[in-house]
C-alpha cells in the first residue's frame, strides 16, 4: 500500500514533460519581451538625444522644412526639419492604401464569393509569388519601368510620390488581399443563406451583408498594408528621388523617413547631431508602428463587440 501511495504521489513522466515545456515557453516569452523592451529603450534613448543632448526644439524638428543637420542657419540653429519627410511618408502610404484597397477587395471577393475554387487555384499562387519577391526587385522594376513611363507621360524626372505610390501599391496588395480573404471567409455562411432566403440578389448579399460583417477585418487588413508601406525603405528609396523637399505634387522628387535613414545613417558618426537626428526619425517610425498596432487592436475589439 505504501508503494502504491508513493507512486500516486510522485509526479509522472507526463507531468515532468509538462513542467519542462511550460518552463521553455516562459523562457521564450521572457526573451521576446526583453527583446522588445530593449529595442524600445535603445531607439527611444537615441531618438530623444536630439532634444535632450543637442537641445533642438521639438516643434522646429516636426515643423521645419530644411534638412541639413551638418549646417547651421542664419540664426545659428541646426537645420533639422523633418516635416517634408513626414508629409511624404504619409502621402505615399495613404495613396498606396487607397489605390490598393479596391483591387484587393475585388480579388478577395472573386476568390471567396464569385469563384471560390477557381479563384483560389488561380490567384493564390500569384499572391504568394508577390509576397516572396524581394523589395530590391520591386525597386529595380520601378526604376527601370515605372519611372521612365512617368517621365514620358508627364514630364520631369519621373521620380516622386507617384512612382513610390505605384511601387508600394504592388507591394501592399498581397497583404491586404490575404487578410481580406480571411476576413470574408470568417463571415458565417448562414448570413448569406438568410440574405438569399429573404430575396436578396447575390450582389446585394455581398454588398449589404458579407462586406459589412467583414468590415473590421478589412479595415485591419488596410492598416496592416499601411504599416507595411510606411516602413518600406529600399524600394521607395530607388524611385522617390531622395530630395528632402516639401512635396508640391505627385511628380516632385522627395524623401521619406525610411529613405533618409538608409541613405544617411552610414555617413554619420555615432553621438553627433546628424546621427542623433536620424535616430529621431527612427523614433517617429517606431511611434507610428505602435499607432498602427493600437488601431488594429481597437478595430478588432470593436468588431468582436459587434458580433
Amino acid at each position: 500500500m505504501d508503494e502504491i501511495k508513493k507512486d500516486l504521489q510522485n509526479p509522472s513522466k507526463a507531468t515532468h514533460q509538462d513542467y519542462f515545456g511550460r518552463t521553455i515557453t516562459y523562457i521564450c516569452i521572457a526573451f521576446v519581451g526583453l527583446l522588445v523592451i530593449s529595442i524600445l529603450y535603445f531607439i527611444t534613448t537615441r531618438g530623444i538625444a536630439t532634444f535632450t543632448a543637442n537641445h533642438v526644439s521639438l516643434w522646429k524638428f516636426l515643423s521645419g522644412t530644411n534638412w541639413n543637420p551638418g549646417l547651421l542657419d542664419k540664426h545659428g540653429n541646426p537645420q533639422i526639419g523633418a516635416l517634408p519627410m513626414i508629409v511624404t511618408s504619409f502621402s505615399v502610404t495613404i495613396l498606396a492604401a487607397v489605390v490598393a484597397t479596391p483591387f484587393a477587395l475585388g480579388v478577395a471577393l472573386f476568390m471567396t464569393e464569385i469563384a471560390p475554387e477557381k479563384g483560389t487555384k488561380i490567384l493564390q499562387p500569384v499572391i504568394e509569388l508577390l509576397v516572396g519577391i524581394p523589395s530590391v526587385v520591386y525597386g529595380f522594376i520601378g526604376l527601370s519601368v515605372i519611372v521612365p513611363l512617368i517621365r514620358h507621360a508627364f514630364g520631369g524626372t519621373g521620380f516622386g510620390i507617384l512612382a513610390g505610390t505605384l511601387v508600394l501599391f504592388v507591394m501592399v496588395l498581397p497583404t491586404i488581399t490575404s487578410l481580406s480573404v480571411d476576413s470574408i471567409k470568417a463571415v458565417p455562411m448562414f448570413y448569406r443563406s438568410a440574405s438569399l432566403a429573404l430575396g436578396a440578389t447575390r450582389w446585394q448579399t455581398i454588398y449589404k451583408v458579407v462586406l459589412r460583417a467583414a468590415t473590421p477585418g478589412i479595415l485591419t487588413a488596410v492598416i496592416f498594408g499601411m504599416s507595411r508601406a510606411f516602413g518600406e525603405a529600399l524600394a521607395v528609396q530607388m524611385v522617390i528621388g531622395n530630395a528632402v523637399l516639401m512635396p508640391h505634387g505627385l511628380l516632385t522628387p522627395s524623401s521619406t523617413l525610411t529613405s533618409q535613414l538608409t541613405t544617411g545613417i552610414g555617413n554619420t558618426t555615432m553621438g553627433t547631431l546628424p546621427n542623433n537626428a536620424l535616430w529621431s526619425l527612427a523614433l517617429i517610425l517606431l511611434l507610428m508602428s505602435l499607432v498602427f498596432n493600437i488601431l488594429v487592436r481597437f478595430i478588432g475589439k470593436k468588431g468582436s463587440l459587434k458580433k
